[in-house]
């Protein structure tokens, strides 16, 4: 399953990451954590043997002699090992008489060919190395209950992704948000960095370096690691740090060291990247906060949405002033409208998106827009291109929608083959670019600039009477199953004396849903 999915602005990755080294400030660091885990560790193995011994030592189980109860039988009733082994300790061989063993093949005389010697391994080059014309795109995915993030280079001229790194994390994550802030190690050296925030079921937030392979631990950790404290106020509201999923993430691009997080434990907070703490806690939500972005334009300004079906407008320096604006179900995903920041969009769990704005007097939305028949788990919008929103649902497709003039119509619906959508997040270098994942654990880099659909819609004038353009096909991570087909494709091509020719990708009108605007998914525009 990929749960979220965010791209990296293309130049900022180094050209070649380092690899993780151990200094002594981060032994220091290291070992300081692992005392403080193994401290928990001892304290909680502690009451499990207490436990296991009240359990042992209940009469009504006497009986069963469940200290013993793995015991395979092999020693005899004095408690000695059997016959013909030492000690209980015989080496396998044993009884085989005569049997000579050489520590290596150079002493063996029946081993004739003897070892080669290894060449030695190539220095790290060109095959760690990301270009200026690569594309990142970060990958938060699950699977046989292992988390981790993947780092996944994109290659778009030869239509060509893959896993470049990557770094496990403690629990499964929630909301991933890049930035160029630095912190820990590298935080005293000059220029912007590359690091992801990862939110995750635990109440913690980790920064991790995206320039550093093999990296053990993250380079911060926003939060408290007292597992003793978290117990005490699991899932109450605390001042300083969360007490239970943090659900959203966002990251002031205006003043760069904030970092605004929501939780399930009802409460917003600020971070200070800098200081490593929390500077302000907001609790004017009644439920679980689902998200939270702040304004692209009012660096101070901040948008939240929680399953009290509510959205939250503040200005962080004022908390108490808040603005409030109401939902049909419990918030999805919210979203300033980049073009118009003083609007946004709300997503649902009824299906539905919303139209709003800030300055309005009434509470109503500009427009109601019907977009699916389940929740509407992804949504972004195109960066430049006013009015191109794409969203994404449980009910496994993902539709493009004409905004404009806020009378919104569908262009496109399609089935990307990742399942239910959770993750749908436009290129910010390659416009028209958009990546999609879902619970299929898989990914999809789709080329909107060659649909016909989106070009009669959106393109200017040249581009619709260019006339028909064969739609790219998509893109994804590429796998060794991959490779091997590929491999006896060309095998097959070659044996009957003609290449095999690649399918064609299917229109817009062959997909499950034609594309075309019907009564049950036109969107419904409410004049209130």
């Amino acid at each position: 399953m990929i749960s979220a999915l965010a791209w990296v602005r293309k130049g900022a990755a180094a050209a070649k990451p380092t690899t993780y080294e151990m200094t002594e400030e981060e032994y220091a660091r290291i070992q300081a954590i692992a005392h403080s885990e193994i401290a928990d560790a001892k304290k909680e193995l502690k009451q499990k043997s207490k436990l296991d011994d009240e359990i042992l030592n209940d009469p009504a189980l006497k009986d069963f002699d469940l200290e013993n109860y793995d015991d395979d039988g092999d020693d005899d009733d004095n408690g000695s090992a059997r016959d013909g082994d030492e000690a209980g300790n015989a080496h396998v061989f044993s009884t085989i008489k005569g049997l000579a063993y050489y520590k290596n093949g150079e002493e063996d005389p029946y081993i004739t060919f003897k070892d080669q010697e290894e060449e030695p391994e190539e220095e790290e080059g060109d095959e760690v190395r990301i270009f200026d014309s690569d594309n990142l795109l970060l990958v938060a995915k699950t699977e046989d209950d292992i988390s981790n993030i993947e780092v996944c280079v994109f290659e778009g001229e030869s239509d060509n992704m893959f896993v470049h790194h990557d770094f496990m994390l403690p629990a499964f994550p929630l909301a991933v948000e890049w930035l160029d802030f630095r912190v820990g190690r590298k935080a005293e050296q000059p220029g912007g960095g590359n690091y992801v925030a990862v939110a995750t079921f635990e109440p913690r937030i980790e920064i991790w370096d995206l320039d550093t392979m093999d990296g053990m631990y993250p380079d911060l950790v926003l939060g408290t690691q007292d597992k003793k404290a978290l117990r005490k106020c699991k899932g109450k509201p605390h001042a300083d740090f969360h007490t239970d999923a943090v659900m959203g993430l966002s990251w002031n691009r205006l003043v760069r060291n904030l970092l605004a997080s929501s939780s399930a434990d009802t409460t917003v907070k600020l971070w200070d990247l800098a200081a490593a703490k929390c500077v302000q806690s907001y609790t004017h939500h009644s439920d679980k906060v689902q998200a939270v972005q702040w304004n692209p334009a009012e660096p101070s300004v901040m948008l939240t949405g929680g399953y009290d079906q509510r959205v939250a407008a503040l200005d962080s320096r004022a908390p108490a002033a808040v603005s409030w604006w109401s939902v049909d179900a419990d918030v999805e995903s919210i979203m300033w409208d980049v073009h118009s920041p003083s609007h946004f969009y709300v997503a649902t769990e009824a299906g539905s998106v919303r139209y709003f704005d800030i300055r309005a007097a009434s509470p109503a939305p500009l427009f109601t827009l019907v977009a699916h028949d389940e929740a509407v788990s992804a949504m972004d919008q195109h960066p430049t291109v006013r009015g191109l929103l794409v969203t994404g649902s449980a009910d496994e497709t993902i539709k493009v929608w004409d905004v404009r003039n806020q009378k919104p119509a569908m262009v496109i619906s399609r089935n990307l083959d990742v399942g239910s959508v959770f993750a749908a997040r436009f290129c910010p270098d390659e416009s028209m670019l958009v990546a999609v994942a879902g619970s299929k654990g898989e990914s999809r880099i789709w080329d909107m600039s060659s649909n016909a659909d989106v070009r009669a819609t959106f393109g200017d004038a040249s581009a619709r009477s260019a006339g028909p353009v064969a739609e790219k096909p998509l893109v994804g991570l590429q796998h060794d199953d991959d490779d091997e087909q590929e491999e006896q494709d060309a095998v097959i091509a070659e044996m009957h004396g003609d290449a095999m020719q690649p399918l064609e990708p299917a229109s817009s009108s062959d997909d499950d849903d034609d594309g075309s605007e019907s009564d049950e998914d036109a969107a419904m525009a409410s004049d209130n």
